[in-house]
């Protein structure tokens, strides 16, 4: 597929996607949701790892709203339930691990698709905005799910009610994210991250996801079976025979993904 709206590169196991718009600040169009749900899907099948960033000075500033005659015609509940929909499934159910290297602002399902991702690390000077209550609306492409597990209910209450500015140093207080890194060593940072896991073992990075996600609905009795049958599957892949033989050799692992 030719992508107008994002770029896409794959190297050493790294797939990057670019959201590439920046004139509007990197603004979701429906073509752009279409290229990057496609691009997911391509990353999946290649990539050991997948992530997610902006050009220009922001992340993402959510839904390209576009003109005013086009806002009295848009119809959200079908945009969300076709276009939205089948992008946040195809992060979530990605089987790589997933990162948003969030360089900018990332408002409204900006900041929602930056937190589908597994691991969201934002340079110092970047921003989360629930903007939907400016407008009239509700969180959506997923805002209402990620919050409250990531930040409890209060505090995602009063970010979706009061559609307030959280900087990234809060958000990595909150739980919201992962890491808030110093701008000047940003990049250089999520890429030494991206290329660890790239290099790692991936069927055991894949258990770790369903085990996570699993927790929140499970009992204790279903959870432990669930770890106890990932375990097995783990063992049985080359990554951990050679995991445990560079232990005992004192070496660094050498992870194949298999």
């Amino acid at each position: 597929m030719h992508y107008e709206t994002i770029t896409y590169s794959e190297t050493d196991g790294l797939g990057l996607i670019t959201l590439n718009r920046p004139e509007v600040m990197n603004a979701l169009s429906s073509q752009m949701r279409a290229e990057l749900t496609h691009a997911v899907k391509a990353a999946a099948q290649s990539a050991r790892v997948l992530v997610l960033t902006g050009a220009g000075r922001a992340f993402c500033s959510g839904q390209d709203l576009g003109d005013r005659a086009k806002i009295a015609n848009i119809d959200l509940e079908r945009t969300l339930r076709d276009e939205y929909e089948p992008l946040l499934r195809a992060i979530y159910d990605c089987p790589i691990p997933t990162i948003s290297a969030v360089n900018g602002a990332a408002a409204g399902a900006g900041a929602n698709l930056a937190l589908a991702a597994d691991v969201v690390i934002a340079a110092q000077s970047a921003s989360f905005i629930q903007a939907f209550t400016r407008i009239g609306l509700i969180p959506d492409a997923g805002g209402t799910y990620w919050l409250p597990r990531q930040i409890g209910a209060a505090r995602a209450m009063g970010a979706a009610l009061f559609a307030d500015k959280i900087n990234a140093d809060q958000a990595a207080s909150w739980g919201m994210i992962y890491e808030s890194i110093p701008d000047d060593s940003f990049s250089a940072h999520w890429q030494a991250r991206a290329l660890h896991l790239a290099t790692g073992p991936t069927a055991a990075y894949a258990a770790v996801k369903t085990a996570i996600r699993s927790s929140h609905s499970n009992t204790l009795d279903e959870q432990l079976a669930l770890e106890a049958r990932l375990q097995g599957h783990c063992g049985q892949t080359q990554d951990f025979k050679e995991g445990v033989i560079a232990f005992l050799e004192k070496r660094k692992a050498q992870f194949e993904g298999r």
